[in-house]
């Protein structure tokens, strides 16, 4: 599984911050990461996700880099 098509992404706006919150509603796996309120949507949703399906291989026992 790949792309924010498949997860449910939220933006949180805290001053020039934002955290961006992944989840995989098929496990409810939640990530969340924090970046610059400067950087476009697209780019802290790849990065939110990156790092969910790098914490669904790491518990589905494949790994990760």
């Amino acid at each position: 599984m790949s792309g924010a098509d498949n997860y449910i992404i939220e933006f949180t706006q805290i001053g020039t911050s934002v955290k961006v919150t992944a989840v995989d509603p098929r496990t409810l796996t939640e990530v969340s990461i924090v970046g610059g309120a400067q950087y476009s949507r697209e780019f802290l949703t790849r990065q939110a996700v990156k790092k969910l399906e790098y914490v669904l291989s790491k518990r589905s026992g494949k790994g990760g880099a």
